[in-house]
């Protein structure tokens, strides 16, 4: 075909120029994948003085594989005039010289499968890259959900560690307090109360740390989550300590609440218990939950802290931003704020829609 081709242009091509301009074409090939344009150029001048026809089709080929990284319609159209100039530039001479069958049979070959075959490859490595780009995107974002979802057992396990410890041990400082002026019978009563509390303390440790170990072990027991039906014993447990706590359930509805909800609302009762022993223990104490057909309604509200006579206990600062959270994971909203009367007022209004439906 060289020797076909040079016969077309008419002229055979001194060795100072197929020397220099061969070199170039291969230098520019070595550059094709960077500088695809300029290796068309020059391999479009090697075909018109030298007949390399092998570099015309490694160009269009090179040209057409890079079409389907083209972000912009400029850069597409610049490459399609390239493959469409090249097909001219190749067929025209043959054209004339041979007829139009030759002249498309031979362009064809150099520039028409080059190009499909280009064309290919490319769309295929395009496809590939982007899978990559979606499989390592989708990578990261779980890798985040794992991240956030671990944030979250974190944030879930500091709550229930607060609740538990915090109460159980007020609670027991409250008791060994009482003890520095109790007589020996009463001393008794209170140490046996102080151990009770302390191995309940333990057991609900023990059920949080067997949690903790079980490593996604679904076939480890769990310990029932406190609900309604056990604020009366939370209630008597403060009535022991001698604070004056009333608590009146109201329910104007038959159907029972979401375990979810009825938890988050005991833990709501219990940090409220719990401020009160720590800073107004002998304080009337009153507890209302109001269950409706649209809301759950909780209210504890304490009188004034006696002047003297009590001991505060040192405050975390993260019981009531631990159960407003509870509150708001099932929906609802708390509020805490002081009382005209010099008391506390926790407010908490849990709506009850669909998704709360047991």
């Amino acid at each position: 075909m060289g020797e076909v081709a040079i016969t077309y242009l008419g002229w055979r091509p001194a060795l100072w120029l197929a020397l220099p301009l061969g070199l170039a074409v291969g230098a520019a090939a070595w550059w094709r994948r960077r500088r695809p344009v300029l290796f068309v150029l020059a391999a479009l001048a090697g075909w018109v003085v030298l007949s390399a026809y092998v570099a015309v089709m490694v160009a269009q080929y090179t040209l057409a594989r890079q079409m389907a990284s083209q972000r912009t319609r400029s850069q597409r159209a610049v490459r399609i005039g390239l493959l469409a100039g090249t097909v001219l530039v190749v067929g025209i001479p043959i054209w004339r010289a041979a007829g139009a069958d030759a002249a498309m049979s031979i362009a064809a070959v150099i520039c028409g499968i080059p190009a499909l075959l280009g064309l290919y490859v490319g769309a295929q490595s395009e496809l590939i890259a982007r899978m990559r780009e979606r499989a390592e995107r989708a990578e990261r974002e779980q890798h985040q959900r794992i991240l956030q979802a671990r944030s979250a057992e974190r944030a879930q396990i500091a709550r229930d560690m607060h609740d538990v410890v915090t109460h159980r041990v007020s609670l027991m400082v409250l008791h060994a307090t009482a003890l520095e002026v109790a007589r020996d019978q009463d001393a008794t009563a209170i140490g046996t109360q102080i151990g009770v509390i302390g191995r309940e303390t333990l057991d609900e440790l023990r059920s949080l740390v067997e949690v903790l170990r079980a490593d996604g072990d679904t076939t480890a027991p769990l310990a029932p989550q406190p609900t309604l039906a056990d604020l009366g014993d939370l209630v008597e447990a403060s009535r022991r300590l001698g604070m004056p706590v009333t608590l009146e359930m109201v329910d104007d509805c038959d159907t029972a609440l979401p375990a979810l909800v009825e938890h988050a609302a005991y833990r709501v009762v219990q940090e409220a218990l719990t401020n009160v022993h720590k800073h107004a223990a002998t304080a009337p104490t009153h507890v209302r939950l109001h269950h409706t057909h649209d809301a759950l309604h909780l209210r504890v509200t304490n009188g004034r802290a006696p002047r003297a006579g009590h001991t505060e206990l040192p405050a975390g600062g993260h019981g009531l931003l631990g159960v407003a959270e509870r509150v708001r994971l099932v929906g609802g909203e708390l509020t805490a704020r002081p009382t005209t009367e010099g008391g506390f007022d926790i407010t908490a209004e849990v709506p009850l829609t669909r998704q709360h439906t047991p």
